[in-house]
């Protein structure tokens, strides 16, 4: 089906118009997992991609997120997915983490597969890895070329200097774009980036990221703070003092975000054994409370 020119199936169709949204992103098993939990961890994914696209929801797939070495996403989508995930659901991420020939001939295979949006970032600099351009709008542009249906995705983060965030996103070459992961506890920092969005009239769609909390354990938010701001102070207390559930700190996070007027969202580290479960649940609760 067509709206407006643009597919509603398509991910920019999923944006448009005036509903609000919640999307999942799933990581791939790390690369060097032994063969049998690789094997677990994907029938997990499996699962958990057809229920959610059945059920109509958009799955973000990451590329090496945190430092870690994962397989490749596209590779596994492609074996292992069976006929009932819709692929125009299902969106991979691409890093500029490769070699810049392997990076186009990804957004080809990506495309002959079935695929239509790729979300292009930078990724993380912490493991040493060099990129193959210095920013992912250049990565972007080259892929423009060479898949020109493809839809692009940038990346934004909230947290940092908002000028320069909005700058990049103003260079083009991004038909939408996502966040770093936000919270309730840094609802000033997401309000000063928006103020920026609207003084460079970068109307782009945008979807914003929340982070899925399973504890405040010390070792896991020291970990997490390396590749984004986590309010781990406030955590403590929402899961020590105040004796929240994972469910009700992520659905803060994403009332807190409409609540700035923001309709698209995606939820980050859900569990991928019942991530359509915990994402109905959080559909639900970001009703109440």
């Amino acid at each position: 089906m067509v709206s407006n020119g643009v597919a509603e199936d398509s991910f920019l169709g999923f944006l448009s118009g005036n509903a609000t949204t919640i999307s999942a992103e799933l990581r791939p098993p790390r690369a060097n997992a032994p063969g049998r939990q690789s094997m677990d961890d994907w029938i997990d994914i499996y699962h958990s991609i057809r229920r959610l696209t059945i059920a109509g929801n958009r799955v973000f797939i990451t590329d090496s997120a945190v430092a870690q070495h994962e397989e490749e996403n596209l590779r596994h989508l492609v074996i292992n997915l069976g006929p009932d995930a819709r692929r125009l659901r299902i969106v991979p991420f691409l890093t500029c983490k490769h070699s810049l020939e392997y990076c186009l001939r990804y957004a080809e295979r990506a495309y002959e597969q079935g695929f239509r949006t790729l979300v292009v970032l930078g990724g993380d600099r912490s493991d040493g890895v060099p990129r193959c351009v210095e920013h992912a709008y250049e990565l972007r542009r080259q892929i423009r070329r060479r898949v020109p249906e493809m839809e692009l995705g940038g990346w934004a983060n909230p947290h940092s200097e908002p000028a320069r965030q909005v700058e990049y996103l103003a260079c083009g070459e991004a038909d939408f774009f996502l966040t770093q992961v936000v919270s309730h506890h840094s609802a000033d920092m997401v309000a000063r980036f928006l103020e920026e969005l609207e003084v460079k009239r970068v109307r782009i769609p945008a979807v914003f990221g929340v982070f899925y909390y399973r504890s405040a354990k010390e070792e896991t938010l020291q970990f997490l703070q390396q590749f984004f701001h986590v309010p781990a102070a406030e955590l403590r207390i929402e899961f020590g003092r105040d004796k929240f559930h994972s469910d009700e700190v992520c659905a803060r996070s994403i009332r807190s975000l409409h609540q700035l007027g923001i309709r698209h969202i995606y939820v980050s580290n859900l569990p991928a054994s019942d991530a359509a479960l915990r994402l109905k649940r959080l559909e639900e609760q970001k009703q109440t409370g």
